[in-house]
């Protein structure tokens, strides 16, 4: 037991001698953990650097911390490289070491500096997270916003992958190990650096490379390296580009010319089509009016529609040169877009760049085809289209429309009375009366399908004429009469009597016979003027005339007398 108590105390002063030893030798705290040492390559094997530093023990570097992120390991035997001291021994008995965080210490040193001198730093793009992108930074990583990528929206980031470029820091936190960049800054910088050389050089008539920035309804903005200049869309290219997405892409390299140039807004207006031939060159000569040629319909508006002879020349079909028939029908319902066309050059006006062409010229006029088919005279037949308080519309053709005027509906009726006789969707026959070409109109006739019957009427009755009339009507102003039951007559008020006392229409009974005197003829009418009073006054003109005048000494009584006595012999 005592024996057992001596030899303890000694074994354990034994051990504290031996940790007194080594830590006389090594020390508790050595001094190396978590500083940076130099050390020789001594070996390479699948999956870690073997490392002298110098001291007792050779330190393990893992193979992967000696290559960028995302690329393959590059490190030999006998290389010296810089490492961190994590701990100087562990359980066996071995330095651990890291090159990751010997190259994070140095880098974010050195990023410190950068950051509050406001210099831009070198880093290479190597994976994509939440939000944007990790970089790095000579061994530190930092986050890269999506926003701060570039100036304009990237669609594609694989062209910035693995590439070392320049980063401006906005922000880091050694305490957190936080680091946030910047490549937008970067290129804003750039940027403003050419824009202001590019400005004070900047002339109209320049030809200059550019890229589509952004796409509006009314052109492009184009960037021009460090500044904007508008593209518009009627300045893209000389044939009709409605949108000028149907030429340009966002990002399409493009080469344009500086058309206008503002040095007080900075306003630059650019153009494409000038850097080609205008096309508008000698077209007068090439589409010369009267000829025909084959377009391409490119617009259609409410007035016509814009025809496309060749690139960049286009010629405008006006509405009213479309068709030949369809007088109040939108272009769109004779004409579609892209349809190719065949059009007549009407007009040419190279100075204000306008050609009007012609649709329907290049198709028979139906009004002259119709006349050629169906001269004055001959019949045809119809569905009535549409009544009219002043006639009937006869269909003659699927596009074409004749009129039978009211008055050439019948000879024995009056037209308010024999239009009643027709309904809408009756086929009937006609006769062509006049067929006007340049008015397009076709006037028809149903009661000239058969003779009129008044012809032979008036062949024998003349102005002057006395004829027996019967009254088939008394007005307040005259009265009407029929002559041979064809021809109808009116004879006014003043004309019923010689003596004004006689001037009554109630004096006449309808059905009554009475003769009277021929005014005037009206054949288009059927009417004849007559008068009662003009016969009397003849009559008495002839009374004196064969029996004696008053200045004779004959009585007026007694010459009427005669006159009358003599008439009644003639009559018996």
């Amino acid at each position: 037991m005592s024996a057992s108590s001596d030899l303890r105390p000694r074994d354990m002063s034994a051990e504290e001698d031996f940790a007194s030893l080594l830590d006389e030798t090594l020390g508790r705290d050595t001094g190396f953990d978590g500083s940076v040492v130099s050390g020789r390559v001594l070996r390479v094997t699948d999956d870690a650097v073997i490392v002298d530093v110098g001291l007792k023990s050779e330190g393990r570097v893992p193979l992967k911390e000696f290559g960028p992120p995302g690329q393959k390991p590059e490190v030999a035997i006998g290389d010296v490289v810089e490492l961190y001291v994590e701990r100087y021994e562990d359980r066996d008995g071995s330095i651990v070491l890291s090159r990751e965080k010997a190259r994070r210490e140095e880098s974010w040193t050195n990023l410190e500096k950068a950051h509050a001198a406001n210099q831009r730093v070198n880093g290479t793009i190597y994976s994509r997270v939440k939000g944007g992108f990790t970089v790095d930074l000579g061994g530190a990583v930092a986050f890269l916003p999506g926003s701060q990528v570039d100036i304009r929206p990237v669609r594609d980031v694989g062209p910035l992958m693995g590439t070392p470029q320049p980063f401006q820091i906005l922000k880091m936190d050694r305490a957190r190990g936080n680091i946030v960049v910047s490549r937008r800054a970067v290129l804003e910088e750039t940027r403003a650096e050419q824009r202001s050389e590019l400005i004070q050089g900047l002339k109209e008539g320049m030809i200059l490379d550019g890229v589509v920035k952004n796409i509006t309804d009314y052109g492009a903005f184009v960037d021009l390296g460090g500044v904007d200049g508008l593209l518009h869309v009627t300045d893209i290219a000389w044939r009709r580009i409605n949108h000028p997405s149907e030429a340009l892409q966002i990002g399409q390299p493009v080469k344009v010319q500086v058309i206008r140039f503002n040095q007080d807004t900075q306003r630059i207006s650019l153009g494409m089509k000038q850097l080609e031939i205008d096309p508008w060159e000698g077209v007068a000569a090439k589409y010369p009016p009267g000829a025909k040629f084959t377009g391409r319909v490119t617009n259609i508006t409410d007035y016509g529609a814009f025809v496309e002879l060749e690139p960049g020349v286009e010629g405008l079909v006006h509405v009213s040169e479309m068709s030949w028939t369809k007088k109040n029908v939108h272009p769109g319902k004779i004409v579609a877009t892209s349809q190719e066309v065949d059009v007549l050059v009407l007009d040419v006006d190279a100075s204000k760049r306008r050609i009007s062409l012609g649709l329907k010229q290049v198709q028979r006029n139906p009004w002259e085809q119709f006349v050629e088919e169906h001269p004055v005279g001959t019949e045809i037949e119809g569905e009535i289209r549409n009544i009219t308080e002043f006639g009937l519309f006869i269909a003659i053709t699927a596009d074409i429309d004749g009129m039978a005027h009211m008055s050439d509906l019948s000879w024995d009726e009056a037209g308010e009375q024999a239009i009643t006789r027709y309904n809408k969707g009756d086929v009937i026959k006609a006769k062509v009366l006049d067929v006007d070409v340049e008015k397009e109109r076709i006037s028809l006739g149903i009661k000239q399908l058969r003779d009129d019957p008044a012809a032979g009427v008036f062949d024998r009755v003349h102005k002057g004429d006395i004829v027996t009339c019967v009254v088939t009507a008394v007005q307040a102003n005259g009265v009407e009469v029929s002559v041979d039951e064809v021809l109808t007559g009116f004879i006014r008020r003043a004309e019923l009597a010689r003596d004004k006392g006689d001037q009554r229409p109630d004096r006449f009974a309808v059905g009554e016979k009475v003769d009277a005197k021929i005014i005037s003829v009206d054949r288009a009418a059927r009417k004849l003027a007559l008068t009662i009073r003009g016969k009397e006054m003849d009559e008495d003109k002839q009374a004196i005339q064969d029996f004696g005048s008053a200045d004779s000494g004959a009585s007026l009584g007694d010459i009427l007398g005669a006159a009358i006595r003599r008439r009644n012999q003639q009559t018996d």
